[in-house]
């Protein structure tokens, strides 16, 4: 039967069952394949492939893509296939199809033959990479096994194309400079994910990343920072005259080859020059691109930077504009990219209101206020942007006041909701949530992940994302791009920790932006992701096993606690200990939740086929007279403070309650009147986070719940409150002497942070994991 009469016919069967390729077979049909393709019907025996065997390709074009291919797989099969001038004599046929579409191909599979069809060479290309994955991960090794290696490939037919055509991937190399051959590898990576977009952010506060001729000093003074041990958010500013050596930058010949690198793959790298924040790394090199209201040095921040992060381009100076448009000459030349993002984030305005030449600016154009300035500063530049023939990309602030024309919004804050409001207006948009696409965030239990910013974003968590929404409005899905994964590298000192942080999350968003809507099933996803990292790992390139380790929830119930387990994998048994013994596969099985009533100590971890998959969790589940009691309070985290369980360092760990710009108070009931000697609190500050203890904290007991007496009060001054770094403090009331059923905590918010601490002038949380009582 011919490819195109029963793959037409499987799309329609497909269709119909409302299912995936993945979904359409059964699970030992299914082939390991990420993204999903949209129709596959498994045949009979497979295909084998071998140094001996042959090919054969229409044009030139369809050359290029096989020798590369081909090249890849020397090493592997001991020698490359042939090339064969008559279609009749070749094992593989590349043929070129009409009526498919830019990204679709047709793979068809016999032990016989392959077939592949494609109408343009980003189709033959992604047909090239659904066969990688279908071959062992054997063949990313540097050499092969046996000197005449067979590798074998599953007899199918596969059609296949994407849901989207914005499949993105961006990387921060500014605050952390990545360095071009990681950029490289992970190009390679995420090709073979079909994803086809790669955002660099070229331009940040921490780094200025590519050489610009007419500007040197952007580079030999703005790509460099001094060099601070301490967490991003924690780190000061450069002190005058101290020596900047952290850094790096690509140079011209560097981006050439990235770019050209990635066009083999059909990447489509796409610049960021940020503007008009975000940019104190060439306000450094230039400042007199700075309002003249600034008279503080101007230095390349080493981490948020406090009031410096304000400091952004003077939008009243004609020569501000000037410098850019010779940034985006060079910048056109560099990347042949259809597009240029120049951001247009957290801009501060608190300059612009007091400089003279951003007010005489408002009043010459007749523009309102600040706001609107930043409009017609972003306006002017895309006009230029647009001028060289690119289109112009965008952060969702652009929202914020009137939009450049024809401006693409990534929809970043929150859900991305911000997109949405310059879709109404007739705008396309990509999403990128930080809620859910951020790869900053952590990717599994906290306990176990290098530090980092804010909650979770988990592999599963990304999987599950929809970017469409269920109310919107019609017509809103066509101005819909596609979707980006977007690592900021506050967090990243070396090429595996951004490795760690892309990998394997990138996958999971691969399925999201190319498999139809509606079809993923997640325990199928897994063996195909397995398939993926075994290819990453002959690579030699780090991912995260995050998906392994165990999640935690200790609730207190009718006096007990009551230990939950989970893994987002549904293939792997939770195994664990309640005598402080490293759990083996031997040890008792998990199956449901634990009731504990006296202090333990609970080992578990996960395990598949016998093996230890996942890091041991350790729980050290105390026991004292507040252990398990009910806490009252506006605060849907407040059990935390009775679950026997203390928290990390990591505030967001789930395992505190947070309180933010208010006073707290929450009540536990003991469910008794007994006597109370000591009461302690646990808190935890982190100055980088805007965290601090309490300015006082009184304790109050009664035994009605009605009439309170205060037996102790804690204050502290704001030297011993705003202190630097990260600190885990238990504030402890001294030696009591009363009795009470009912305790109540009053926590007094300490205020703004002061000057001199990284959030100057921000509001502040406080957190509470655990009320002792003895």
């Amino acid at each position: 039967m011919k490819l195109t009469i029963y793959t037409l016919a499987l799309i329609v069967c497909c269709l119909f069952a409302g299912c995936n390729a993945r979904q359409a077979a059964s699970p030992d049909a299914a082939p390991a394949v990420v993204p999903a393709p949209v129709a596959v019907e498994k045949g009979e025996g497979y295909f084998k492939l071998s140094k001996n065997t042959t090919y054969f390709v229409e044009d030139d074009l369809q050359q290029q893509l096989a020798d590369r291919f081909f090249k890849g797989l020397e090493l592997a099969l001991g020698g490359c296939p042939k090339q064969m001038q008559d279609p009749d004599k070749a094992d593989i046929l590349f043929q070129s199809a009409t009526g498919l579409g830019d990204e679709a191909y047709r793979l068809e599979i016999t032990p016989r033959k392959i077939r592949v069809e494609a109408e343009t060479a980003s189709g033959f290309f992604y047909a090239t990479q659904t066969l990688r994955l279908l071959l062992p991960a054997a063949i990313e090794a540097a050499s092969a096994e046996t000197e005449n290696a067979e590798y074998r490939l599953p007899a199918l037919a596969m059609t296949d194309y994407p849901r989207f055509a914005y499949r993105g991937l961006m990387l921060d190399v500014s605050r952390y400079f990545i360095p071009k051959e990681t950029v490289l590898e992970i190009i390679d990576a995420m090709a073979m994910l079909k994803m086809n977009k790669l955002h660099l952010h070229l331009v940040d506060d921490n780094g200025w990343r590519i050489e610009i001729k007419k500007y040197p000093k952007l580079t030999d003074v703005g790509a460099w920072r001094v060099e601070r041990d301490e967490p991003f958010p924690a780190r000061a500013n450069a002190l005058p005259g101290e020596k900047a050596t952290v850094g790096g930058f690509y140079t011209q010949d560097d981006i050439r080859e990235m770019v050209s690198y990635a066009g083999q793959r059909q990447v489509e790298i796409i610049p960021e020059i940020e503007m008009p924040a975000h940019t104190t790394s060439s306000l450094a090199a230039y400042p007199e691109l700075a309002c003249s209201v600034v008279h503080e040095p101007i230095t390349v921040l080493p981490g948020i930077g406090g009031k410096n992060a304000e400091i952004i381009y003077c939008a009243g100076k004609e020569q501000v504009f000037h410098f850019l448009e010779d940034v985006i000459d060079e910048v056109t030349e560099l990347f042949p990219s259809k597009y240029i993002h120049l951001g247009g984030d957290e801009a501060a305005k608190t300059y612009w209101k007091i400089c003279p030449d951003c007010q005489a600016r408002m009043k010459a154009e007749k523009i309102p206020n600040e706001e609107e300035l930043q409009s017609y500063f972003m306006k002017r530049m895309s006009r230029y942007v647009q001028s060289k023939g690119k289109e112009v990309l965008g952060w969702d602030e652009l929202t914020n006041s009137e939009l450049p024309d024809d401006a693409i919004i990534f929809g970043w804050r929150g859900d991305g909701q911000a997109a949405l409001k310059a879709a109404h207006q007739g705008h396309r948009f990509v999403l990128t949530p930080a809620k859910k696409l951020y790869l900053i965030r952590y990717q599994g239990p906290q306990w176990f992940e290098p530090l980092t910013y804010f909650g979770n974003n988990t592999l599963q968590d990304v999987y599950n994302y929809e970017p469409e929404g269920d109310n919107w409005e019609p017509g809103l899905d066509s101005l819909l791009m596609g979707v980006q994964g977007s690592l900021w590298t506050e967090f990243c000192n070396a090429p595996e920790d951004v490795e760690y942080l892309v990998f394997p999350r990138l996958v999971a968003l691969a399925e999201v932006a190319w498999s139809p809507k509606g079809t993923k099933n997640w325990p199928d996803f897994l063996p195909a992701l397995d398939n993926y990292l075994a290819h990453l790992e002959q690579k030699g390139i780090t991912y995260a096993r995050s998906m392994y380790n165990l999640d935690h929830l200790v609730r207190p119930s009718n006096g007990a606690l009551l230990v939950g387990l989970s893994c987002i994998r549904p293939d792997v048994e939770i195994r664990l200990t309640t005598d402080g013994s490293e759990p083996t596969v031997n040890s008792a099985k998990y199956t449901d939740s634990l009731r504990v009533e006296k202090a333990t100590v609970i080992k578990a971890a996960t395990f598949r086929e016998g093996v230890q998959t996942g890091k041991t969790l350790t729980l050290d589940l105390l026991k004292n007279k507040a252990t398990a009691c009910p806490v009252t309070a506006e605060n849907g985290r407040a059990y935390v403070l009775t679950n026997g369980l203390r928290g990390s360092d990591r505030h967001s760990d789930f395992e505190w309650a947070g309180w933010y710009n208010q006073d707290a108070v929450f009540e536990v009931d003991l469910g008794r009147e007994q006597p109370i000697s000591a009461v302690t609190l646990g808190t935890v500050s982190n100055a980088g986070m805007g965290v601090f203890r309490p300015a006082k904290v009184r304790l109050l007991v009664s035994d009605d719940q009605t009439n309170y007496t205060t037996v102790a009060e804690i204050t502290e001054s704001d030297e011993s409150i705003f202190e630097a770094g990260t600190k885990i403090k238990d504030l402890d009331f001294g030696e009591l002497n009363v009795r009470g059923r009912y305790l109540k905590i009053e926590a007094q918010n300490p205020g703004h942070c002061p000057p001199g601490l990284p959030r100057v002038g921000q509001a502040t949380w406080m957190y509470f994991d655990e009320l002792m009582v003895h």
